[in-house]
Protein backbone atom coordinates (compact mmCIF):
# COMPACT_ATOMS: atom_id res chain seq x y z
CA UNK A 1 0.00 0.00 0.00
CA UNK A 2 1.50 3.67 -0.97
CA UNK A 3 2.57 6.34 2.15
CA UNK A 4 2.05 9.59 1.54
CA UNK A 5 1.83 12.37 3.37
CA UNK A 6 -2.05 13.68 2.70
CA UNK A 7 -1.59 16.93 5.56
CA UNK A 8 0.85 18.28 2.80
CA UNK A 9 -0.52 16.67 -0.19
CA UNK A 10 -3.82 18.88 0.92
CA UNK A 11 -2.32 21.87 1.55
CA UNK A 12 -1.12 21.76 -1.60
CA UNK A 13 -4.21 20.88 -3.09
CA UNK A 14 -6.11 24.23 -1.31
CA UNK A 15 -3.15 26.50 -2.55
CA UNK A 16 -3.36 25.49 -6.04
CA UNK A 17 -7.28 25.62 -6.14
CA UNK A 18 -7.29 29.12 -4.61
CA UNK A 19 -5.32 30.16 -7.60
CA UNK A 20 -7.90 28.96 -10.10
CA UNK A 21 -10.74 30.45 -7.93
CA UNK A 22 -8.49 34.19 -8.54
CA UNK A 23 -8.75 33.38 -12.21
CA UNK A 24 -12.56 34.00 -13.83
CA UNK A 25 -13.21 30.89 -15.65
CA UNK A 26 -16.97 31.09 -17.03
CA UNK A 27 -17.61 28.69 -19.80
CA UNK A 28 -16.18 29.90 -22.84
CA UNK A 29 -13.48 31.97 -20.91
CA UNK A 30 -11.04 29.50 -19.56
CA UNK A 31 -8.39 30.42 -21.58
CA UNK A 32 -6.27 32.26 -18.85
CA UNK A 33 -6.90 29.85 -16.34
CA UNK A 34 -5.78 27.18 -18.74
CA UNK A 35 -2.48 29.08 -19.22
CA UNK A 36 -2.17 29.03 -15.19
CA UNK A 37 -2.65 25.71 -15.04
CA UNK A 38 -0.33 24.11 -17.99
CA UNK A 39 2.45 26.26 -16.51
CA UNK A 40 1.94 25.24 -13.33
CA UNK A 41 1.75 21.36 -14.50
CA UNK A 42 4.78 22.49 -17.08
CA UNK A 43 6.80 23.80 -13.33
CA UNK A 44 6.91 20.03 -12.49
CA UNK A 45 8.76 19.13 -14.94
CA UNK A 46 5.63 17.21 -17.10
CA UNK A 47 4.95 17.54 -20.54
CA UNK A 48 1.23 19.27 -21.31
CA UNK A 49 -0.25 18.72 -24.13
CA UNK A 50 -3.07 21.28 -25.19
CA UNK A 51 -5.88 21.56 -27.49
CA UNK A 52 -7.84 24.89 -26.72
CA UNK A 53 -8.63 25.32 -22.93
CA UNK A 54 -7.88 21.74 -22.15
CA UNK A 55 -5.53 20.99 -20.56
CA UNK A 56 -3.78 17.24 -20.13
CA UNK A 57 -0.50 15.38 -19.44
CA UNK A 58 0.12 11.49 -19.10
CA UNK A 59 2.16 9.12 -16.70
CA UNK A 60 5.52 8.77 -17.20
CA UNK A 61 6.85 5.69 -19.13
CA UNK A 62 3.35 5.60 -20.57
CA UNK A 63 3.09 2.16 -22.05
CA UNK A 64 0.56 1.26 -25.05
CA UNK A 65 0.53 -2.32 -23.65
CA UNK A 66 -1.06 -1.35 -20.64
CA UNK A 67 -4.86 0.26 -20.13
CA UNK A 68 -5.58 4.01 -19.44
CA UNK A 69 -7.20 5.13 -16.55
CA UNK A 70 -8.50 8.81 -17.24
CA UNK A 71 -8.64 11.19 -14.79
CA UNK A 72 -10.87 13.92 -15.26
CA UNK A 73 -12.69 17.53 -14.36
CA UNK A 74 -13.52 20.72 -15.08
CA UNK A 75 -11.61 24.06 -14.99
CA UNK A 76 -14.64 26.34 -16.07
CA UNK A 77 -17.39 27.89 -14.21
CA UNK A 78 -21.32 28.97 -14.93
CA UNK A 79 -21.33 32.74 -14.06
CA UNK A 80 -21.99 33.83 -10.28
CA UNK A 81 -25.70 33.99 -9.78
CA UNK A 82 -27.24 36.96 -7.43
CA UNK A 83 -26.66 36.47 -3.73
CA UNK A 84 -23.14 36.30 -3.63
CA UNK A 85 -21.94 38.24 0.02
CA UNK A 86 -18.76 37.68 -0.92
CA UNK A 87 -16.46 38.41 -4.34
CA UNK A 88 -16.76 35.17 -5.99
CA UNK A 89 -13.14 35.33 -7.47
CA UNK A 90 -11.32 36.20 -3.99
CA UNK A 91 -11.01 32.98 -2.46
CA UNK A 92 -11.58 32.91 1.38
CA UNK A 93 -11.17 30.28 3.93
CA UNK A 94 -13.26 30.32 7.05
CA UNK A 95 -14.06 27.82 10.02
CA UNK A 96 -12.44 25.20 7.73
CA UNK A 97 -14.63 25.95 4.22
CA UNK A 98 -12.89 27.67 1.29
CA UNK A 99 -15.61 30.13 -0.57
CA UNK A 100 -15.27 30.96 -4.39
CA UNK A 101 -16.61 30.38 -7.49
CA UNK A 102 -15.87 26.73 -8.88
CA UNK A 103 -14.68 25.44 -5.38
CA UNK A 104 -17.05 23.28 -5.06
CA UNK A 105 -18.06 22.54 -8.84
CA UNK A 106 -15.71 21.41 -9.59
CA UNK A 107 -12.28 22.90 -9.00
CA UNK A 108 -11.80 20.73 -5.24
CA UNK A 109 -12.12 17.88 -7.73
CA UNK A 110 -8.99 19.16 -10.44
CA UNK A 111 -6.79 20.03 -7.93
CA UNK A 112 -7.81 16.46 -5.90
CA UNK A 113 -7.08 14.19 -8.87
CA UNK A 114 -4.41 16.07 -9.94
CA UNK A 115 -2.34 15.56 -6.36
CA UNK A 116 -3.53 11.62 -6.68
CA UNK A 117 -2.49 11.81 -10.21
CA UNK A 118 1.42 13.19 -8.95
CA UNK A 119 1.35 10.46 -6.39
CA UNK A 120 0.06 7.82 -8.62
CA UNK A 121 2.74 8.52 -10.87
CA UNK A 122 5.86 7.77 -8.39
CA UNK A 123 5.17 4.32 -8.37
CA UNK A 124 4.35 1.31 -10.73
CA UNK A 125 1.24 0.48 -11.89
CA UNK A 126 -0.36 -2.08 -14.45
CA UNK A 127 -1.86 0.93 -15.86
CA UNK A 128 -1.31 4.06 -17.64
CA UNK A 129 -2.50 7.54 -16.63
CA UNK A 130 -3.91 10.74 -18.25
CA UNK A 131 -4.92 14.09 -16.41
CA UNK A 132 -7.11 15.92 -18.43
CA UNK A 133 -8.65 19.61 -16.95
CA UNK A 134 -10.87 20.22 -19.69
CA UNK A 135 -13.23 23.50 -20.40
CA UNK A 136 -16.98 24.04 -21.64
CA UNK A 137 -18.63 21.51 -19.31
CA UNK A 138 -21.12 23.63 -17.95
CA UNK A 139 -22.30 24.31 -21.18
CA UNK A 140 -21.58 20.89 -23.19
CA UNK A 141 -19.50 22.61 -25.59
CA UNK A 142 -18.18 20.90 -28.32
CA UNK A 143 -14.76 22.65 -27.61
CA UNK A 144 -14.32 20.99 -24.42
CA UNK A 145 -13.73 17.10 -23.47
CA UNK A 146 -15.51 15.91 -26.91
CA UNK A 147 -12.61 17.65 -28.71
CA UNK A 148 -9.61 16.05 -26.93
CA UNK A 149 -10.73 12.52 -26.72
CA UNK A 150 -10.10 11.51 -30.40
CA UNK A 151 -6.56 12.52 -30.04
CA UNK A 152 -5.90 10.50 -27.09
CA UNK A 153 -4.70 6.81 -26.79
CA UNK A 154 -7.96 4.24 -26.19
CA UNK A 155 -9.29 4.72 -22.67
CA UNK A 156 -10.05 1.83 -20.36
CA UNK A 157 -11.94 3.30 -18.04
CA UNK A 158 -12.42 7.53 -16.38
CA UNK A 159 -12.44 8.91 -12.93
CA UNK A 160 -14.63 12.11 -13.26
CA UNK A 161 -14.63 14.58 -10.74
CA UNK A 162 -17.90 16.11 -9.86
CA UNK A 163 -19.23 17.08 -6.50
CA UNK A 164 -20.69 13.52 -5.04
CA UNK A 165 -19.52 13.61 -1.52
CA UNK A 166 -16.86 11.03 -2.48
CA UNK A 167 -20.04 8.42 -3.22
CA UNK A 168 -19.53 6.97 -6.13
CA UNK A 169 -22.28 7.60 -9.17
CA UNK A 170 -22.46 4.45 -11.19
CA UNK A 171 -25.26 5.85 -13.78
CA UNK A 172 -25.68 9.09 -14.50
CA UNK A 173 -29.13 10.62 -16.20
CA UNK A 174 -28.49 11.90 -20.14
CA UNK A 175 -30.11 15.19 -21.81
CA UNK A 176 -31.71 15.93 -24.89
CA UNK A 177 -33.53 19.17 -25.66
CA UNK A 178 -36.64 19.84 -28.03
CA UNK A 179 -38.15 22.44 -30.21
CA UNK A 180 -41.61 21.68 -30.34
CA UNK A 181 -43.49 24.01 -33.16
CA UNK A 182 -47.27 24.55 -34.40
CA UNK A 183 -48.34 26.89 -36.94
CA UNK A 184 -51.42 27.95 -37.47
CA UNK A 185 -52.65 31.46 -39.32
CA UNK A 186 -52.88 34.67 -38.09
CA UNK A 187 -56.39 36.78 -37.81
CA UNK A 188 -58.17 39.15 -36.18
CA UNK A 189 -59.29 37.96 -32.47
CA UNK A 190 -62.43 39.71 -32.90
CA UNK A 191 -63.46 38.34 -36.12
CA UNK A 192 -63.87 34.46 -36.86
CA UNK A 193 -60.96 33.92 -38.44
CA UNK A 194 -57.43 32.96 -38.67
CA UNK A 195 -56.29 29.74 -37.06
CA UNK A 196 -54.47 29.66 -33.22
CA UNK A 197 -51.18 28.14 -32.96
CA UNK A 198 -51.67 27.48 -29.15
CA UNK A 199 -54.75 25.59 -29.31
CA UNK A 200 -52.29 23.58 -31.24
CA UNK A 201 -49.92 22.81 -28.82
CA UNK A 202 -52.41 21.65 -26.31
CA UNK A 203 -52.67 18.09 -26.56
CA UNK A 204 -49.00 17.62 -27.43
CA UNK A 205 -48.40 19.77 -24.27
CA UNK A 206 -50.52 17.69 -22.08
CA UNK A 207 -49.03 14.41 -23.64
CA UNK A 208 -45.69 15.18 -22.22
CA UNK A 209 -46.87 15.92 -19.01
CA UNK A 210 -48.84 12.64 -18.71
CA UNK A 211 -47.29 10.11 -21.02
CA UNK A 212 -44.91 7.90 -19.14
CA UNK A 213 -42.31 5.53 -21.02
CA UNK A 214 -42.15 2.34 -19.82
CA UNK A 215 -38.59 1.57 -19.10
CA UNK A 216 -37.85 2.39 -15.29
CA UNK A 217 -34.33 2.29 -14.28
CA UNK A 218 -33.29 0.90 -10.45
CA UNK A 219 -30.92 3.57 -10.72
CA UNK A 220 -31.91 6.56 -12.26
CA UNK A 221 -35.47 5.93 -12.35
CA UNK A 222 -37.85 6.81 -14.93
CA UNK A 223 -37.42 8.75 -18.12
CA UNK A 224 -38.44 12.55 -17.47
CA UNK A 225 -40.33 15.15 -19.68
CA UNK A 226 -40.71 18.76 -18.49
CA UNK A 227 -42.58 21.62 -20.78
CA UNK A 228 -39.91 24.55 -19.75
CA UNK A 229 -40.58 27.00 -22.12
CA UNK A 230 -43.14 28.70 -23.88
CA UNK A 231 -43.62 31.72 -27.04
CA UNK A 232 -46.38 32.61 -29.29
CA UNK A 233 -48.37 35.58 -30.05
CA UNK A 234 -47.35 39.48 -31.00
CA UNK A 235 -50.22 41.15 -29.47
CA UNK A 236 -53.75 40.87 -27.41
CA UNK A 237 -55.55 40.96 -30.52
CA UNK A 238 -54.13 39.04 -32.95
CA UNK A 239 -54.46 34.93 -33.31
CA UNK A 240 -51.34 33.86 -33.36
CA UNK A 241 -49.77 32.31 -35.83
CA UNK A 242 -46.87 30.38 -34.63
CA UNK A 243 -46.36 28.74 -31.32
CA UNK A 244 -43.47 26.97 -29.95
CA UNK A 245 -42.22 25.14 -26.58
CA UNK A 246 -38.72 23.86 -25.19
CA UNK A 247 -38.78 20.32 -24.02
CA UNK A 248 -36.52 18.96 -21.22
CA UNK A 249 -35.55 15.00 -21.33
CA UNK A 250 -33.41 13.57 -19.17
CA UNK A 251 -33.05 9.88 -19.76
CA UNK A 252 -31.98 6.77 -17.92
CA UNK A 253 -29.56 3.92 -19.66
CA UNK A 254 -32.41 1.90 -21.11
CA UNK A 255 -32.97 3.98 -23.75
CA UNK A 256 -30.94 6.16 -25.88
CA UNK A 257 -31.99 9.72 -27.13
CA UNK A 258 -32.74 9.02 -30.77
CA UNK A 259 -34.77 6.12 -29.37
CA UNK A 260 -36.78 8.42 -26.89
CA UNK A 261 -37.18 10.59 -30.54
CA UNK A 262 -38.68 8.21 -32.20
CA UNK A 263 -40.68 7.19 -30.17
CA UNK A 264 -42.29 10.91 -29.05
CA UNK A 265 -42.79 11.55 -32.79
CA UNK A 266 -45.80 8.59 -32.63
CA UNK A 267 -47.56 10.54 -30.22
CA UNK A 268 -47.42 13.78 -31.15
CA UNK A 269 -48.85 16.32 -33.83
CA UNK A 270 -46.59 19.33 -33.67
CA UNK A 271 -42.95 19.16 -35.59
CA UNK A 272 -39.91 18.59 -32.75
CA UNK A 273 -36.53 19.22 -33.47
CA UNK A 274 -34.04 17.77 -30.90
CA UNK A 275 -30.62 20.16 -30.59
CA UNK A 276 -28.58 16.77 -29.87
CA UNK A 277 -28.90 13.43 -29.52
CA UNK A 278 -24.97 13.39 -28.12
CA UNK A 279 -25.94 13.69 -24.33
CA UNK A 280 -26.68 10.10 -24.14
CA UNK A 281 -27.39 8.52 -20.71
CA UNK A 282 -24.50 6.37 -19.04
CA UNK A 283 -23.84 3.26 -16.65
CA UNK A 284 -20.95 0.92 -15.12
CA UNK A 285 -20.94 -2.41 -14.43
CA UNK A 286 -22.06 -2.69 -10.50
CA UNK A 287 -18.85 -5.08 -10.91
CA UNK A 288 -16.23 -3.24 -12.19
CA UNK A 289 -13.13 -3.09 -10.01
CA UNK A 290 -13.40 0.32 -9.18
CA UNK A 291 -17.15 0.23 -8.14
CA UNK A 292 -16.11 -2.94 -6.18
CA UNK A 293 -13.07 -1.13 -4.84
CA UNK A 294 -15.26 1.75 -3.30
CA UNK A 295 -18.34 -0.65 -2.39
CA UNK A 296 -15.13 -1.84 0.34
CA UNK A 297 -14.50 0.88 1.55
CA UNK A 298 -17.68 1.78 2.61
CA UNK A 299 -19.28 3.70 -0.22
CA UNK A 300 -22.46 3.73 -1.99
CA UNK A 301 -22.87 3.65 -5.89
CA UNK A 302 -26.16 5.30 -6.91
CA UNK A 303 -27.56 7.01 -9.92
CA UNK A 304 -26.64 10.70 -10.43
CA UNK A 305 -30.30 12.85 -12.14
CA UNK A 306 -27.02 15.52 -13.43
CA UNK A 307 -25.25 15.81 -16.33
CA UNK A 308 -21.62 15.91 -16.43
CA UNK A 309 -18.63 15.50 -19.07
CA UNK A 310 -19.63 11.34 -18.60
CA UNK A 311 -22.25 11.61 -21.20
CA UNK A 312 -19.69 12.32 -24.24
CA UNK A 313 -17.48 9.38 -22.83
CA UNK A 314 -17.79 6.26 -25.03
CA UNK A 315 -16.17 4.16 -21.96
CA UNK A 316 -17.00 2.89 -18.61
CA UNK A 317 -16.26 5.71 -16.10
CA UNK A 318 -17.49 6.71 -12.31
CA UNK A 319 -18.40 10.00 -11.23
CA UNK A 320 -16.87 10.46 -8.32
CA UNK A 321 -15.48 13.67 -6.14
CA UNK A 322 -15.34 16.24 -3.20
CA UNK A 323 -18.16 18.34 -2.37
CA UNK A 324 -21.78 18.45 -2.42
CA UNK A 325 -24.11 18.69 -5.56
CA UNK A 326 -26.55 20.71 -3.96
CA UNK A 327 -23.77 23.82 -3.56
CA UNK A 328 -23.31 24.10 -7.13
CA UNK A 329 -24.32 27.16 -8.71
CA UNK A 330 -25.24 28.89 -5.80
CA UNK A 331 -24.23 31.97 -4.04
CA UNK A 332 -21.29 31.93 -1.19
CA UNK A 333 -20.11 28.18 -3.29
CA UNK A 334 -17.57 26.44 -0.95
CA UNK A 335 -16.11 23.13 -0.30
CA UNK A 336 -14.60 21.99 3.11
CA UNK A 337 -11.22 21.51 3.63
CA UNK A 338 -11.53 17.96 5.32
CA UNK A 339 -13.78 17.57 2.31
CA UNK A 340 -10.50 17.68 0.06
CA UNK A 341 -8.63 15.55 2.23
CA UNK A 342 -10.77 12.79 2.51
CA UNK A 343 -10.77 12.90 -1.52
CA UNK A 344 -6.76 13.09 -2.22
CA UNK A 345 -7.02 9.69 0.24
CA UNK A 346 -10.28 8.11 -1.50
CA UNK A 347 -8.70 8.80 -5.19
CA UNK A 348 -5.14 6.97 -4.60
CA UNK A 349 -6.61 4.58 -2.42
CA UNK A 350 -9.03 3.29 -5.04
CA UNK A 351 -6.86 3.53 -7.66
CA UNK A 352 -3.58 2.53 -5.98
CA UNK A 353 -2.84 -1.28 -7.55
CA UNK A 354 -6.08 -1.33 -9.56
CA UNK A 355 -5.87 -4.27 -12.24
CA UNK A 356 -8.46 -3.56 -15.16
Amino acid sequence: MMTYDISTMTAEAVSLLKSLISIPSISREEGTVADFLQGHIEQEGIEVGRKGNNVWCFSPMFDLRKPVVLLNSHIDTVKPVNGWRKDPFTPREENGKLYGLGSNDAGASVVCLWQAFRQLCRSSQSYNLIFLASCEEEVSGKEGIESVLPGLPPISFAVVGEPTEMQPAIAEKGLMVLDVTATGKAGHAAREEGDNAIYKVLGDIAWFRDFRFERVSPLLGPVKMSVTMINAGTQHNVVPDRCSFVVDIRSNELYSNEALFAEIGKHISCQATARSFRLNSSRIDEGHPFVQRAVRKGRTPFGSPTLSDQALMPFPSVKIGPGRSSRSHTADEYIMLREMEEAIGLYIDLLDGLQL
